[in-house]
């Protein structure tokens, strides 16, 4: 699951990698419209897949794959949190944020501005989408990014973690991603740590899918193959 600020190609290196490793993939795209609503839609497409589901998130869809709607669906075995939140009960995206310094995602480097269908879309300045966002991904690659940027309603990020965490109950892997200049690594190691999550340390901005494709697919790899020897 993409997070904020981007959409399902942030996955197209880990999915091609995963396909070649003859895994079933599904990259679909979040509404980004509240993280109730989130979560229910990923719910239901997970729903529909037959067999045991490892769940991949990046940054925001930390928070949907945590979400006990989520959490309802049985055929959840893990998560793997890719420089991403992983909120406890009662929390919230934008507050675990401000837990410590070194966050670039500042007023002075987002837009937020209505939204047609009567909501708010907030996004990065382009200008400012590398260097807060994806400072080791080729500038080209990040000026693309940045023009495809998918926004999220403001108001996502306050909404808080109605109960208990997907991850209090499936075992949960996590990516540190140790140059993010988005989500502080020291959020990331603390969320992690208090998870339990078998965590990776990789040098990464916070792009970490589509700048260190290889770790975060390895870190995948390990979830699968963990879940599958306990189900032996």
């Amino acid at each position: 699951m993409h997070g904020a600020l981007t959409d399902a190609s942030v996955w197209n290196e880990v999915t091609r990698r995963l396909q070649a490793d003859h895994h079933r993939v599904v990259a679909p795209a979040l509404p980004m419209r509240g993280l109730a609503d989130d979560a229910a839609y990923l719910a239901g497409i997970v729903d529909r897949i037959p067999g045991p589901v490892v769940l991949a998130a990046h940054s925001y869809a930390g928070a949907v794959v945590s979400h006990p709607v989520v959490g309802a669906c049985v055929n959840v075995t893990a998560l793997v949190y890719i420089a991403a939140f992983q909120p406890d009960s009662g929390e919230s995206a934008g507050e675990l944020n401000e837990k410590f310094p070194g966050s670039l995602l500042t007023a002075e480097n987002l837009v937020v501005q209505p939204n047609p269908l009567g909501g708010q879309d907030l996004t990065l300045r382009p200008e400012r989408f590398a260097a807060v966002y994806a400072a080791d991904v080729d500038p080209a690659l990040a000026a693309v990014m940045a023009a495809a940027q998918r926004p999220i309603e403001p108001a996502a990020l306050g909404e808080r973690l109605p109960g208990e965490p997907t991850w209090r109950t499936r075992p949960s892997w996590a990516l540190v991603s140790t140059s993010d200049r988005s989500l502080p690594p020291e959020i990331l190691r603390f969320m992690a740590e208090r998870a339990g999550s078998h965590s990776v340390e990789v040098d990464s901005s916070h792009a970490a899918p589509v700048a260190q494709p290889s770790a975060v697919t390895d870190l995948i790899l390990q979830a699968a193959a963990a879940r599958a020897a306990s189900h032996r």
